[in-house]
């Protein structure tokens, strides 16, 4: 399994929110570009950026960020939030991502995210699906689509989509545990993806439930930062 430490951006800060609310906002650190550093020096391989600034105004803000990470670091980075247009994903590989996660896009112009995974392959493309009750949320997570899970899942997966990321947004944040039984259904459904789990880590016994489900990764945020988990204790999860 793969471990991946997240780190969510607001004016150019290092925070985590608690289940998609940005009313419930905690700044962690002043300086993200530290807090990669640091996953890096413990031997963590990939990062999961997210510009929650730009998830909220449908546009990427925190570019300049993303670029100061990986120019300080050699980590393989997916980047997300307010990838909306040819252009945002352009921006965002030229900042250094290595891979590009869409969600509200996905759902809302699936023709053009589909071209991506054409255009870009599916080895570069991630798709976010952020469920709130089994469908699928939007725009920050401040709206909730019509689309089941499942069925949102069978379509990507006929385009070719490789990289999954799934987050159940009721538990994000909250460190009550993850989904066990979502993955384990989306893992039983939809073998041939890699799947990562994101939403609700809050101790080393939930990732170790989560590498029972057979995920591909596991994203890691607020267990981190609240030291409910400690980055020497995850290596062992680490897939080298």
């Amino acid at each position: 399994m793969n471990i991946i430490p997240a780190i969510d951006i607001i004016d150019g800060k290092c925070v985590r929110l608690t289940q998609g609310d940005y009313s419930q906002k905690k700044v962690y650190d002043d300086n993200p570009v530290d807090v990669a550093k640091r996953f890096e020096d413990h031997g963590f391989r990939y990062l999961h950026v997210v510009d929650l600034d730009g998830a909220k105004s449908k546009h990427i803000v925190n570019i300049k960020v993303l670029e100061n990470i990986t120019r300080a670091t050699d980590l393989i980075v997916d980047f997300g939030g307010g990838v909306k247009t040819g252009k945002d994903i352009e921006r965002a590989y030229k900042a250094g991502a290595s891979k590009i996660t869409g969600g509200s896009i996905a759902v809302r112009e699936p023709e053009l995210f589909g071209e991506w995974i054409i255009q870009y392959g599916p080895d570069k493309i991630i798709l976010g699906a952020d469920v709130k009750g089994r469908h699928i949320a939007v725009g920050g997570w401040l709206d909730t689509s019509d689309q089941d899970i499942i069925t949102f899942l069978k379509y990507y997966t006929s385009k070719g989509i490789n990289f999954v990321i799934c987050t159940d947004i009721s538990r994000d944040g909250a460190l009550q545990g993850p989904a066990l039984e979502l993955y384990k259904e989306l893992m039983s459904e939809f073998p041939g993806i890699n799947l990562i789990a994101s939403g609700g880590v809050g101790s080393i016994e939930d990732v170790e439930k989560l590498q029972e489900t057979g995920v591909w990764g596991v994203i890691i945020g607020k267990a981190i930062y609240e030291n409910r988990v400690k980055l020497d204790d995850l290596l062992k999860f680490q897939n080298i």
